[in-house]
């Protein structure tokens, strides 16, 4: 009871290491006394236990070289993928400086492109402004601008010696073009180098296509002098006799915007003359010097 009562009062942690030491000694006690009772019980235990520990040395030397020859193959493999790893990197970074030095050619190019399309567009814009320029004054393009406007018709109950002719209506023209006119059109037929009013018997034509009376002139130019001038200019002066003679009905106004159209582009044909060519040094070619 006594013995309880003191077990039961002391510390835990103290009565586990009393036990563990009593039973330690309880073990070598034990093996001291069948140490000491014969030879031939000694030397079988010891024996069996050097064998014990050469098997477990044996297998510990065992583990440590395949642990080794594993680490040896690991480190030959990391060595072989890094190797690989770095050629891999070597030879993206070779892709990535040509593909640079291909987009700076290309950079290059392109700018050089745009120099010249910049440089072309300019060109362009100056060559159709010149085709515009010429047109307006060849007659083969469309023009705008302010102006006079002519009616001219015959006289009522004219004969047939009192009718308008293609001389009368070729003065009116004339006196317009002394008075500083830049573009006519006779009933919708514009007037260039190459048209012209004629008659064919009685009939009158502008750029071969047939007219007839009431005739409306256009005229572009200066609105403000233009009316002055022609009434000053000779073909004018002549043409207001005739008017004054024969009674012809005309009256001409000023007018702001007045449209022109082009004249037919048939008349745009060379017929006799030829477009001489020019050799790729920029001469005149020919026969001889």
């Amino acid at each position: 009871m006594p013995d309880s009562l003191d077990r039961a009062r002391t510390p835990l942690l103290t009565l586990i290491t009393q036990e563990a030491l009593d039973r330690d000694y309880q073990v070598a006690a034990s093996r001291a006394a069948t140490l000491a009772a014969g030879g031939a019980g000694e030397t079988g235990p010891r024996h069996g236990y050097r064998v014990g520990v050469v098997v477990v040395v044996g297998l510990f030397a065992m583990l440590v070289t395949v642990a080794g020859v594993q680490t040896s193959q690991d480190s030959d493999v990391a060595d072989a993928s890094r190797a690989s790893l770095i050629d891999r990197i070597e030879a993206r970074r070779a892709t990535v400086s040509r593909l640079q030095d291909e987009a700076a050619r290309l950079r290059t190019a392109n700018a050089s492109a745009e120099t010249e399309l910049r440089t072309l567009g300019a060109r362009l814009s100056a060559l159709r402004a010149r085709v515009s320029e010429v047109g307006a004054l060849t007659g083969f393009a469309p023009v705008t601008g302010s102006g006079v406007r002519v009616r001219l018709d015959n006289p009522p109950y004219a004969g047939p010696d009192e009718q308008l002719r293609d001389s009368d209506l070729a003065l009116l023209v004339d006196g317009l073009w002394a008075a500083g006119a830049e573009a006519i059109a006779v009933n919708g037929q514009r007037l260039n180098a190459h048209g012209g009013i004629t008659n064919v018997g009685e009939a009158i034509e502008v750029n071969g296509v047939g007219v007839a009376p009431p005739f409306t002139i256009l005229a572009i130019g200066d609105r403000r002098t233009l009316a002055s001038k022609f009434a000053d200019s000779q073909a004018g002066l002549r043409f207001l006799s005739l008017a004054r003679q024969y009674g012809f009905e005309q009256k001409m106004d000023n007018v702001d915007d007045l449209h022109l159209p082009a004249a037919p582009g048939a008349l745009g044909r060379l017929r006799s003359a030829e477009q001489k060519k020019t050799t790729p040094q920029g001469q005149q070619g020919g026969d001889g010097p």
